[in-house]
């Protein structure tokens, strides 16, 4: 079985060296990557495995994992650019990492899987063009249960709500249209390009905040803020204290 799955994956990327001519496409050169990296989980062709299935692909992966028919380039580009692809497991929790393959070949494997069917493009936000208030209002209504207000990150039931301090405009976006993991997808009828632009506006200022009331203290909340302030009032008024004793009568 395993040599079977072995050959029809190299008949695969074959295939489709042979479609692309003298002169490699990136959607050939997609197909190869796939096949060796991808196939394992996803299926041949992108069909998808239901449920786990023999080891038959690299890393030793008995795996499963969707379709990816129909799920366009903006899948790929985000699960596989911001490091969330591919899974050692199947059953563990995306997160962010370090991408496994250049910006070339992340392209062209996003060049591949949108071609197995008509689906979403990926995005351009202009954040430019949002309004930082408009951009808070949708973002404590709909993100700050689960990453908090200041877009910090959290937690949830069987997962973790990733910080977004070093997330893009664009990896936002994505984000935002997929919904990964047990995130909402929020479509462009749910959310607009424009109310999407604001909220991209709204995560960058939480990202590098205007911290015009003097020290940040790490932005670690109020109640830890407070605490210091305490502490410092404290040793001022020990001092003014230990100041007035020592005047002479």
């Amino acid at each position: 079985m395993l040599a079977a799955c072995a050959l029809l994956g190299a008949w695969t990327a074959s295939a489709a060296r042979a479609a692309g001519g003298a002169q490699t496409t990136p959607v050939a050169q997609g197909a190869e990557l796939y096949a060796e990296n991808c196939q394992s989980c996803h299926g041949i062709g992108g069909t998808g495995k239901p449920e786990p299935g023999p080891v038959n692909g690299v890393g030793d992966v008995n795996g499963f994992g969707p379709s990816l028919a129909g799920v366009g380039a903006l899948a790929a580009d985000f699960y596989l650019r911001t490091g969330y692809m591919p899974l050692r497991s199947p059953t563990v929790q995306p997160r962010r990492s370090t991408p496994e393959f250049s910006p070339a070949e992340i392209r062209a494997l996003t060049a591949y899987v949108a071609s197995l069917a008509q689906g979403p493009a990926i995005p351009a936000p202009d954040p430019s063009q949002g309004s930082v208030s408009e951009g808070m209002t949708l973002f404590t209504e709909n993100c700050a249960g689960c990453h908090q207000a200041a877009a910090t990150g959290g937690y949830v039931p069987d997962a973790v709500a990733p910080p977004l301090g070093s997330s893009s405009p664009l990896d936002i976006a994505e984000a935002v249209r997929i919904g990964p993991n047990l995130m909402p997808r929020f479509s462009p009828e749910r959310l607009t390009d424009a109310q999407l632009n604001s909220l991209i506006a709204y995560i960058r200022t939480a990202q590098s905040p205007d911290d015009r009331g003097g020290l940040a203290l790490g932005h670690v909340g109020p109640v830890p803020e407070g605490l210091v302030a305490w502490l410092v009032a404290g040793v001022v008024l020990v001092g003014v204290c230990i100041t007035i004793a020592r005047r002479p009568a």
